[in-house]
């Protein structure tokens, strides 16, 4: 299955169905006056997440969405049926932004979460709705209203609990397959990974571990080189990283690597520098152990905790276990600070004083039997 993080859509709501203008006309009835029924409402467009989904590649093959029309009102006080309304399923992660592809609208990340993109129109109203003492015999009606149109950009960012960052060819690939059971491509070439990898670890506990492998950054990826940075959208979500850098690397030295993917994490979202990370230094089973301890200091002078920086291989598994385990230790620790501070803070709002509720006002309350129809189309 091939990825699609990214793309844009065209939306158009249903219209509302005609009024319709009607007279009773039955036996022993002479004034029966008017009975033309309501166009029933047009079909509102719905976007609903679906956990079984992890692409948007089919936005690729169908960009515009349509739904259906209500209803045309009839005689004998028969309204139109509302339409149906469009559902349309996204993976966990989407979020929906406005046409210029800079501000949010919605942000979709819960199991069969469910938002209203565009709203359907209402239906005209019927001659029976404009009889008054004045006019007995009405004949006008409403044509209905258009639904609301909108094109809107969708961008999925994965939800993964820690992501693989470093440079190309420095073993993330090779990281992810040997925490996970994950069948990502690994090759003696850059840039082997082209789009996001997710992998599952399990854990003593039972509990289970998100991991994504992340495309490789090169200095200027905030300039388009490489692969950019589009990517690292999914680190955004992620709680924790891993800084995968290759210690046998001859040609760059361990503070070089950091520093060039400092540079693209600031360019991108400095956000993303404030989040726990560990270090893995991959390819150690080609050093000896003097070169490990200079691998091991150099991460040192980077800033790095010494009890986050690890030493191994991904390839032979050499400190894989060691490294497991205190990635799992850090993890929970991070998730049990998290669930304190929401619970602080719930317990704070809790506690505040509430405000006064006032009612809203019913003046902009859009109901069909208040809304004067526009146009008018009189009858013949």
């Amino acid at each position: 299955m091939r990825f699609l993080d990214q793309a844009r859509i065209h939306l158009q709501a249903g219209h509302g169905g005609a009024g319709c203008v009607a007279f009773l006309r039955e036996k022993f009835r002479p004034w029966g006056g008017p009975n033309g029924g309501n166009g029933g409402r047009g079909g509102n467009i719905y976007a609903v997440v679906d956990p079984n989904l992890n692409t948007l590649i089919d936005f690729r093959y169908c960009q515009h969405f349509k739904a259906p029309r209500g209803e045309h009102g009839q005689g004998k006080d028969r309204d139109g049926r509302a339409a149906k309304d469009l559902v349309i399923p996204v993976p966990p992660g989407t979020q929906v932004l406005d046409e210029t592809n800079t501000f949010v609208l919605h942000d979709l990340v819960h199991p069969d979460q469910r938002v209203l993109l565009c709203q359907g129109g209402d239906g005209g109203l019927g001659n029976r709705s404009f009889r008054s003492s004045t006019n007995q015999a009405p004949r006008i009606c409403g044509e209905g209203y258009d639904g609301e149109s909108m094109s809107v950009w969708l961008r999925l960012k994965i939800l993964a609990d820690i992501g693989l960052i470093g440079l190309p060819n420095a073993g993330k690939s090779a990281m992810l397959r040997a925490l996970t059971s994950a069948k990502s491509k690994v090759a003696d070439y850059a840039f082997s990974t082209l789009y996001p990898h997710l992998g599952m670890l399990s854990m003593d506990h039972g509990s289970r571990l998100v991991l994504a492998d992340l495309p490789g950054l090169i200095e200027g990826a905030s300039e388009g080189r490489g692969m950019g940075t589009r990517f690292l959208g999914h680190a955004e979500r992620c709680r924790m990283l891993i800084y995968v850098l290759d210690a046998a690397d001859p040609d760059r030295s361990i503070a070089a690597m950091h520093k060039t993917i400092a540079v693209e994490l600031d360019e991108y979202d400095p956000a993303l520098r404030d989040k726990t990370a560990l270090v893995w230094l991959n390819k150690a089973d080609l050093l000896d152990d003097s070169e490990r301890s200079a691998a091991i200091d150099a991460a040192l002078d980077c800033g790095f905790a010494p009890e986050n920086i690890h030493c191994g291989s991904a390839l032979s598994k050499e400190g894989l276990p060691a490294f497991t385990e205190h990635l799992a230790a850090t993890f929970v620790a991070l998730s049990a600070l998290s669930a304190s501070a929401t619970s602080s803070v719930d317990s704070s709002v809790e506690s505040s004083p509430s405000s006064p509720i006032v009612p809203a006002s019913t003046d902009s309350v859009r109901s069909p039997q208040s809304l004067q129809p526009t146009p008018w189309s009189p009858l013949p």
